[in-house]
């Protein structure tokens, strides 16, 4: 993928740059480069398809744009890790976790491993956020059509920004928020720099029509919240295989998604509400947690939202200026972003 190759010619040259400041920021970038391998380069995809959809021929300019989505997108889990207190991604160590085990491993007390695993994570997100726009401006695009880049990025992060507020606020509540309040928060922090942004940023750069770009932006809208809704199911009801992740952490964690909210709305919920968020939960009393979402009907419920929000978004894709190429390649988004759904 031209992605890929975007994203290690800019890395090799960072690595240099690096040299003269000595071999520890040498190695903090090869440890940023690592944390970018291994992913789906969903974002990216977003933007290559909407472009090539579109009839743009410049594959090398939207791969700089595909990989500014990409290194966007690993500078927000970073931070999002340091935010969550996680030491592993993807089942392993991640920024943070590198380091602090790299600090106990050297002597350091548990508590100053950690300092310095999450002060290494937060420059090395520092520096993957700066240089997302850096790749944008290197694009070799026309200035209007850069600015235009520009603006889109800044949206998405900007957005971003305020979802993952909302989302620490949350955390800090001691109800569980109506499944509105969740929607919102999971547009803002994940569905508007996933998929909204990168595809309009594809037809942006393919130089589509007004009415192409905000009809992609209201597609990525609905599938990117569809595609959260089902992301949260697999958090509690998938494999590790499936999320990277023990589907025990967002129990212990007590993390406020669409299937929580519409459980703790039901009588049932009160009965078992003292497991939720115990950071010792047990796989049987997780299985408990588990057994009592699915009887009070919120599996069912949080299956059928994204349903619904994934039938929304095919929808703007019967819109009448949507090319049939566009949609064509749009439709196994959604596809196999429902697909997830067990």
């Amino acid at each position: 993928m031209q992605v890929d190759a975007v994203l290690a010619r800019f890395f090799t040259l960072s690595k240099i740059r690096a040299e003269a400041f000595g071999p520890e920021y040498v190695e903090l970038w090869e440890t940023l480069e690592n944390n970018t391998i291994g992913g789906k380069r969903f974002r990216p995809r977003m933007v290559m398809t909407a472009y090539r959809a579109l009839g743009g021929t410049d594959l090398q300019a939207a791969a700089y744009v595909g990989a500014a989505f990409e290194l966007l997108h690993t500078a927000l889990i970073v931070h999002d890790d340091v935010i969550d207190h996680d030491f592993i991604r993807r089942g392993s160590p991640n920024i943070s976790g590198t380091y602090r085990d790299r600090g106990i491993a050297a002597g350091a007390s548990a508590r100053a491993a950690e300092h310095s695993g999450i002060s290494a994570a937060v420059i090395a997100g520092d520096l993957a956020l700066f240089n997302s726009y850096r790749l944008i401006e290197r694009s070799g695009v026309a200035d209007e059509t850069r600015a235009r880049l520009l603006e889109v990025m800044d949206d998405a992060l900007f957005a971003s920004a305020a979802g993952e507020l909302i989302d620490v606020d949350f955390s800090l509540r001691p109800e569980v928020p109506h499944v509105d309040d969740i929607l919102t928060m999971e547009r803002l922090k994940t569905a508007v720099y996933s998929f909204e942004s990168p595809l309009q940023a594809g037809a942006i750069l393919a130089g589509a029509s007004e009415d192409i770009v905000a009809t992609l932006g209201e597609f990525g809208r609905e599938i990117g919240i569809a595609y959260q809704i089902v992301d949260d199911l697999l958090g509690v009801f998938g494999t590790e295989a499936e999320t990277g992740k023990t589907t025990l952490g967002d129990l212990r964690e007590g993390k406020r998604t669409v299937l929580i909210a519409y459980a703790a709305s039901t009588p049932e919920w009160a009965e078992v509400t003292a497991l939720f968020g115990s950071p010792e939960l047990t796989e049987a009393e997780a299985g408990t947690l588990r057994e009592r979402l699915v009887s009070c009907g919120a599996r069912s419920f949080t299956e059928g939202l994204a349903r619904y929000y994934g039938n929304r978004a095919l929808a703007r894709l019967a819109e009448p200026h949507i090319p049939p190429a566009l949609r064509s390649e749009l439709h196994p988004v959604a596809d196999a972003a429902l697909g997830r759904v067990k």
